[in-house]
């Protein structure tokens, strides 16, 4: 796996793309949500995504026990997620609490968002 930064993204500041269905996107537009799909790229960071996304606002005390895997690593795939936009953090004393950005997981789904079936064509 490649050790380059991913650069930090901030869902508010990128434009809202149309569905990838309906219409091609632009180099910018690809450029600006490619670094969160990168980020969902990895198993570990998807299912920690997904624990984050489950509920109003996760410990990493919580995540940590569900992995096989060090707390520094964890810590790294949280990293990752929090540049990519996807989570926000919170220290509260020794602990630090991650909530899900619903904007930027709407911003992802919209994207994915397939147009309904289409009306069978008459011959």
């Amino acid at each position: 796996m490649s050790k380059q930064a991913l650069p930090v993204v901030d869902p508010d500041r990128v434009a809202c793309c149309a569905p990838i269905a309906a219409r091609p996107m632009d180099a910018e537009q690809a450029a600006a949500v490619a670094p969160m799909f990168k980020a969902l790229g990895d198993p570990v960071r998807l299912r920690l995504m997904s624990m984050i996304a489950s509920v109003p606002e996760m410990c990493v005390c919580d995540l940590t026990p569900a992995f096989d895997l060090s707390g520094p690593t964890i810590s790294h795939h949280l990293k990752v997620l929090r540049e990519a936009g996807l989570v926000d953090s919170e220290r509260r004393g020794t602990w630090v609490w991650y909530q899900a950005r619903p904007d930027a997981l709407r911003q992802l789904g919209a994207l994915l968002d397939l147009p309904g079936p289409s009306a069978p064509v008459s011959p």
